[in-house]
């Protein structure tokens, strides 16, 4: 009989009643904070709805979706460098170079659908090169997606000379509307929105369900331990930040589409948005903790409270004093949390 075994049996049954309590405690707690996003997102509504004319319309609904998809997906692919215990800064950037690159290849004659797969292509590149500076030359994530950042930027005005170039007739759809863009709806439900579902969906399954998820959140919990047990931590890093990289150049061509033009300056400050929305969907900075859910009602939150304050007449900056407390806020809890 083990010693902790044994230590039970001599404990007087109050004894015993209190540790199960505790733990009955704690796992309410842990409960309640996994589903407080969903219900920040509830009460927001609510009380937008109240305050603001026309809020809780399924046009409004629909618009607030649109706007979000783009963060949602830059999130979810964040989400995954989160939790290995990294960061991505290069978002942004590699969205503007993405973009930029499969509008100038399209201009030079190569086939509409070729040209975005390129583009997508680029920010599989960038993830990767991210994720290789992290494992081979052994920087910060930090110090190698904010060079990242730099790189691509200087990229996407280098081969633009700093000027939007128009993209060509039918870039992103068909005829004089952009499937990608806003011009385009099934079952009136614009496109990005439902991009932005599958990609949900996909990613979910992908992180909870399969070896790669599995592996991704063992090496933020603990890298060493990982380790030992036989996973290839290189390997796993790199595929976080390639979806990171992938999921950024999509949002580059659907971004594209909508403008119609190459934008080398576009998405500027999009990373921070993405963090954001991880991490108040529950993400831990500190690695090993974080869902696709999470990060999708994340998302949500930040363009309710954008939607919604300027429906009730607060200005931009105002906007940004109340999302910048609310993120401040998500990661105080999460140090709270990892401190217990």
């Amino acid at each position: 009989m083990s010693e902790r075994m044994t230590e039970t049996i001599k404990k007087e049954p109050s004894e015993i009643k209190g540790t199960v309590g505790q733990n009955g405690g704690v796992l309410l707690i842990r409960t309640l904070e996994k589903f407080l996003p969903f219900v920040a997102v509830i009460v927001l509504f609510i009380i937008f709805s109240l305050t603001a004319r026309n809020f809780f319309t399924i046009r409004s609904i629909l618009s607030l979706a649109l706007q979000t998809s783009a963060i949602t997906i830059m999130g979810i692919g964040v989400t995954f460098a989160i939790i290995t215990g990294g960061i991505d800064l290069s978002i942004g950037s590699v969205i503007a170079l993405t973009g930029t690159v499969a509008v100038m290849v399209a201009r030079a004659g190569v086939p509409i659908w070729t040209s975005m797969i390129v583009g997508v292509g680029v920010g599989s590149v960038c993830g990767l090169l991210n994720g290789l500076m992290i494992t081979k030359l052994k920087l910060p994530p930090f110090i190698a997606t904010l060079g990242m950042m730099m790189i691509a930027r200087g990229v996407a005005l280098t081969i633009t000379n700093a000027a939007a170039y128009p993209a060509p007739e039918g870039f992103g759809g068909l005829g004089n509307g952009t499937i990608l863009g806003t011009g385009q709806k099934f079952p009136g439900i614009p496109i990005p929105v439902l991009i932005m579902i599958a990609v949900a969906i996909i990613f979910a399954f992908i992180l909870t369900k399969t070896r790669i998820g599995r592996y991704t959140f063992a090496v933020g919990s603990n890298e060493e331990a990982a380790r030992l047990s036989g996973i290839k931590i290189k390997q796993v890093k790199h595929v976080a930040y390639i979806i990171s990289g992938s999921l950024a150049g999509l949002v580059g061509i659907i971004l594209a589409s909508r403008m119609v033009t190459s934008q080398p300056n576009s998405a500027s400050g999009y990373e921070l948005n993405a963090i954001a929305a991880a991490v108040i969907g529950g993400t831990s900075l500190m690695g090993g903790v974080g869902t696709v859910g999470g990060t999708v009602v994340g998302s949500f939150i930040i363009g309710i409270l954008t939607v919604g304050l300027t429906m009730a007449g607060a200005n931009y900056y105002m906007q940004q004093i109340v999302i910048g407390l609310v993120v401040v806020g998500a990661v105080a809890i999460d140090q709270l949390r990892a401190r217990k």
